[in-house]
């Protein structure tokens, strides 16, 4: 039989100890950490509280907004429109601020886990390498057997059934540690999903302050443009339609000399569902061709009908890329005519033989020539260029027939505008490919 030495023998002893004691120590441990866990995970539970109370509240803003549109177009009413827009803009501010104190909490959550498993999966380590690294130095007959069946340690250790316990320990030691490293890696992807989710937050919040300075600076211009008076506010419609009246004709006549003969090869299948709608909640308000809006109003569309759909949407509202594709144009025709087109507005071009045209933005998150991916975040609905209420107006044209070029307006007070332009057989209806 071989023995050890003195000091091995405690060495031994001392690491039995430590299998056992280990254990209450992180016990001891994880109850701190549990605590600290039960009261992020309350602060967690009182912001979501808050967030569904602001949801709300937003969703009150919204309903008051759409009983605006419905009233008389009234100076009083536009100006009403404007500040509960505002209002509800800083309730999606004050929103997004608490999801993102939500999410800054989760990410603490996570990492108190991250850091209790990797406390644990290094004791373990330490543990299991020290008691196999001392254990391997004795045999079934070490002098550490026949040390702990002695009667000098009866009181204490109960024969040689404790090396058995040790063993089993050990097992189920290295067990937890291959849970906690699973355990763990899940865990880490949890929190690279959270700082994601964190990062795209603090860029809406962004955005979102960008966009109640706008509604506050479209007041001031009101309020300039009319001096508070209604005579002068009807006075603007009238312009405003009259100008949506004769932009419209020159497109028309410039898009009548396109002669583009399709290659339906190049198109993808009607019903194939070849794009993704835009936005998360759709409600369509007017469809594509001769709706019985655009045929009530044959004067604003000449005639032609309606060349997209029109999608029910807030201001701000997020918008995101139907397909992925280049951008081949951006532009604002506001900045050419007030209130005479399409506004701010986005040209998409797809791999699958569609382009996609996005109006009335509030706000463009892309630039031209950028390269974007399906649903990705391309920018927010808005109110501008001729538009009757927010909304977002979506057109599917065959890239083979459309363009981003220059008309030069001969209408009073408007300039060169840079906007799409299509042959007419090159309009598709959009629910064709949604």
């Amino acid at each position: 039989m071989r023995f050890l030495s003195y000091n091995s023998q405690i060495s031994i002893i001392v690491v039995i100890i430590l299998l056992f004691s280990g254990f209450a120590w992180r016990d001891n441990k994880s109850a701190v950490q549990a605590a600290t866990a039960d009261e992020l995970r309350n602060k967690i539970e009182n912001s979501q509280s808050e967030i569904q109370k602001l949801e709300k509240e937003i969703q009150t803003f919204r309903q008051e907004i759409t009983k605006t549109q419905q009233e008389k177009n009234s100076l009083n009413t536009e100006i009403k429109k404007i500040d509960l827009t505002r209002q509800k803009l800083g309730s999606e501010i004050k929103l997004t601020q608490n999801q993102i104190k939500t999410t800054e909490k989760q990410i603490a959550e996570l990492a108190n886990g991250i850091q209790d498993k990797e406390t644990a999966i290094e004791h373990n380590r330490a543990v299991i390498a020290e008691s196999m690294r001392l254990l391997a130095g004795t045999d079934d007959e070490s002098l550490l057997v026949s040390f702990l069946a002695s009667e000098s340690l009866s009181e204490f250790w109960n024969s040689a059934d404790q090396l058995a316990q040790v063993n089993n320990r050990l097992i189920k030691l290295i067990a937890e540690l291959n849970q906690n490293k699973k355990q763990l890696t899940s865990t880490k992807v949890q929190k690279e999903v959270q700082k994601k989710d964190l990062s795209v937050l603090t860029t809406k919040l962004s955005d979102q302050k960008q966009l109640v300075d706008q509604t506050k600076q479209e007041k001031n211009s009101l309020l300039s443009a009319t001096q508070s008076k209604e005579t002068a506010y009807q006075k603007l419609l009238q312009d405003r339609l009259a100008k949506k009246r004769a932009v419209e004709a020159e497109m028309q006549q410039a898009e009548a000399q396109l002669k583009v003969v399709l290659d339906p090869n190049r198109l993808p299948d009607s019903g194939t569902k070849a794009l993704r709608w835009p936005l998360d909640k759709i409600i369509i308000t007017q469809y594509f061709g001769n709706t019985a809006f655009a045929l009530q109003n044959a004067a604003v569309y000449n005639g032609k009908g309606h060349n997209g759909i029109d999608l029910a949407a807030d201001v701000g509202t997020p918008l995101k890329a139907a397909n992925s594709g280049k951008v081949i144009g951006v532009g604002d025709t506001d900045n050419t005519c007030q209130g005479a087109s399409y506004g701010k507005w986005i040209l998409i071009q797809h791999n699958n033989g569609l382009s996609t045209l996005y109006a009335h933005l509030s706000l463009i998150k892309i630039g031209e020539g950028q390269t974007v991916e399906s649903g990705q975040l391309i920018g927010y609905t808005g109110n501008t260029g001729y538009s009757t209420g927010p909304h977002l107006h979506f057109t599917v044209y065959a890239s083979q027939g459309v363009q981003v070029g220059s008309l030069k307006s001969k209408v009073p007070g408007c300039g060169t505008y840079r906007l799409p332009i299509a042959s007419y057989n090159s309009y598709l209806n959009p629910l064709n490919y949604l």
